[in-house]
């Protein structure tokens, strides 16, 4: 076995995010590593029971470690949607018991979950039941102000008994009332040593961590610690960083991609997907505006590809006009 095979899958992942992990984010995440588990946006039973299943569940084939993350609580639901991504091709299956926002809790799932371990372990137990692949769980480490660690040790341990194996763990407290969820990803106060005690209690089994992690150092740190790193937000806002991973953390061969090339790999996808689905490119280069973060010219060549007055040209002529630096004033 190479060095590179030897790591955990959940060693470097992008973390589930609502609006922006969609396929065409995830096709860009995909060019940028080899390695890293991409995850879904979450996805409802109910969206999946009861609407479109193609719209949610469609991914393109070279996404490939892909994970899809469930939001729901009914074990019997869980297990009819958790068959689902199977038989669409996901490689695992991922509970959320982190989401904080008022509207899931409405739906009686994301973190109020972590208010019901057994309800989770049930919900496991059924979809480990139904399919032959992973399923996990992503949760945080409380629920509003209570911070007593057993809680969460609790959680873990219930749920293991159920048979899951791998815990993804935001390393805050979810604030159910009085703080939005863009408040909840920076208020609660990060408190990494939870996540590490979790994995000296439970060596078993597979804990990866979650929250405030943005350079290579610090996912070297915590590394150290625990079995792998999720990483959102700088993930998103900085793309290139991706480029790094499969080197740094799994012992694969440096990425030789040039930014050029990446950009031209991202057109022709947009023209692929215009093509097979109607999907203008402005769905899609979106995702791909921090790919020059730090780099001269960056604000021109974002500026370019957000411009909405050039929704009527190409995406090869977008590209053309990002790549002609204007005039100097």
């Amino acid at each position: 076995m190479t060095a590179a095979a030897s790591h955990s899958p959940w060693r470097m992942s992008v973390a589930p995010m609502l609006d922006w992990t969609d396929r065409h984010c995830r096709h860009l995440h995909r060019l940028l590593s080899r390695r890293a588990l991409l995850y879904t946006e979450m996805v409802t039973t109910g969206a999946l029971l009861h609407g479109d299943v193609a719209r949610h569940l469609r991914f393109n084939v070279e996404e490939h470690p892909v994970a899809l993350q469930l939001g729901g609580s009914e074990p019997a639901d869980l297990a009819r949607a958790a068959r689902l991504g199977q038989d669409w091709g996901y490689d695992e299956i991922n509970l959320n018991c982190g989401c904080p926002s008022e509207r899931v809790q409405r739906g009686a799932f994301g973190a109020c979950l972590m208010r019901e371990p057994a309800l989770v372990a049930d919900g496991v137990k059924a979809m480990r039941d139904a399919v032959d692949i992973p399923v996990t769980v992503k949760h945080r480490i409380g629920i509003d102000r209570e911070e007593s660690y057993a809680f969460v040790r609790d959680f873990v341990g219930t749920v293991a008994e159920a048979g899951c194996r791998v815990f993804i763990v935001h390393a805050r407290n979810a604030w159910l009332k009085g703080l939005s969820p863009k408040e909840n990803r920076d208020i609660p106060p990060l408190r990494y040593g939870v996540v590490a005690q979790l994995k000296q209690d439970f060596p078993q089994l597979t804990i990866a961590i979650n929250g405030g992690i943005r350079d290579s150092a610090a996912v070297a740190g915590q590394l150290a610690q625990v079995d792998g790193v999720m990483v959102g937000r700088e993930a998103y806002h900085n793309p290139w960083w991706l480029t790094q991973w499969d080197a740094q953390f799994f012992g694969a061969a440096p990425s030789t991609l040039t930014h050029q090339e990446v950009e031209a790999q991202m057109v022709a996808y947009m023209q692929r997907e215009a093509a097979e689905h109607g999907t203008h490119w402005y769905a899609i280069a979106r995702h791909m505006l921090g790919l020059r973060h730090g780099l001269p010219g960056a604000r021109h060549w974002r500026q370019t590809w957000s411009n909405h007055r050039l929704k009527d040209f190409s995406a090869q002529e977008v590209s053309q006009i990002a790549n002609t630096r204007p005039a100097a004033s």
